[in-house]
């Protein structure tokens, strides 16, 4: 099951509706994913660092990484994830620090403009619980989840992050995650659960990381990635969605002047602005349709 749902705004007169946008999408796709839910949310200027954690005690730890980086450290709570300010430069620097003095803190995602949060329960619940019908924003995507390969936990939970602005989400099932993720782990991406879809996200990490667009990196995924797939990635300027060439996933778009927008099931973009007026179509086979506010 699971349902997935993604929103690009064309016209920054939504920005600051998109976390209630996104909030309502999520809790429309509740009877395809009960168990946990997540998103990403794309804002801000772009300037710094953001890094998104999860765990205990993270304005004590913003406190301390001031005190290691030399230079002032500010954490935004939102429940049981906290977002970090911090300088350029310093993500891999914040991240070993945080696995030798914090190992049970989670790093859900890290980049200019990326935040993160996923957790255990309802999708309503856990869009209420990080108020994300207040968040504002270009872009997200978001999943709910019903898990069937694995526990129902909150590392399970989507989207996954694996490079720097980078998430994804899934719908579907991959057959040779086993030997991808050895793959991978030989080119130095590091895959943190058993979750096929953090296997997928790495995937594009790596192959955008020796030179390929995103485009080009989910192309070359139709003859690497074996299963059936529906995927929703966001980048920092904006996102793109892929269907394998088989597409038993159910997967509906509407394109407006104002946005683009995806969903398992339309009912998820029934409430959306002028929605009435949209063009909705059902993405085809093997195509990548991606979007950007890069000119």
């Amino acid at each position: 099951m699971c349902g997935i749902v993604g929103l690009f705004l064309k016209n920054s007169k939504y920005e600051s509706q998109l976390g209630a946008l996104m909030a309502d999408m999520l809790s429309e796709m509740s009877d395809r994913g009960p168990d946990s839910a997540g998103f990403a949310i794309y804002g801000g200027t772009g300037e710094g660092l953001k890094m998104t954690l999860r765990g205990e005690n993270l304005m004590d730890i913003a406190q301390e990484l001031s005190l290691h980086l030399g230079e002032t450290v500010t954490c935004k709570l939102h429940g049981s994830h906290g977002v970090l300010s911090l300088p350029e430069g310093t993500a891999e620097e914040v991240r070993a620090w945080l696995a030798e003095n914090h190992p049970d803190t989670v790093v859900t995602g890290a980049g200019k403009r990326i935040e993160l949060y996923k957790e255990v329960g309802l999708p309503a619940d856990v869009a209420s619980a990080f108020g994300l019908a207040e968040m504002s924003g270009t872009h997200g995507i978001g999943h709910t989840r019903m898990a069937t390969e694995s526990r129902v936990t909150t590392d399970g939970a989507h989207p996954f992050s694996t490079g720097p602005d980078q998430c994804l989400v899934h719908n579907g099932s991959l057959s040779n995650h086993a030997s991808l993720r050895r793959v991978l782990k030989h080119q130095g991406v590091k895959i943190e659960t058993e979750n096929d879809s953090e296997v997928a996200a790495g995937y594009l990490t790596w192959k955008m990381h020796d030179g390929a667009s995103l485009a080009e990196a989910l192309k070359a995924g139709l003859d690497d990635l074996d299963g059936f797939f529906t995927f929703v990635v966001g980048t920092e300027d904006g996102f793109a969605v892929l269907r394998d060439p088989i597409s038993c996933k159910p997967a509906v778009m509407a394109e407006t002047d104002d946005y683009v927008a995806f969903a398992s099931e339309y009912r998820a973009l029934a409430g959306l602005p002028g929605v009435e007026d949209a063009h909705v179509f059902e993405p085809e086979p093997s195509r990548v349709y991606a979007w950007s506010h890069v000119n």
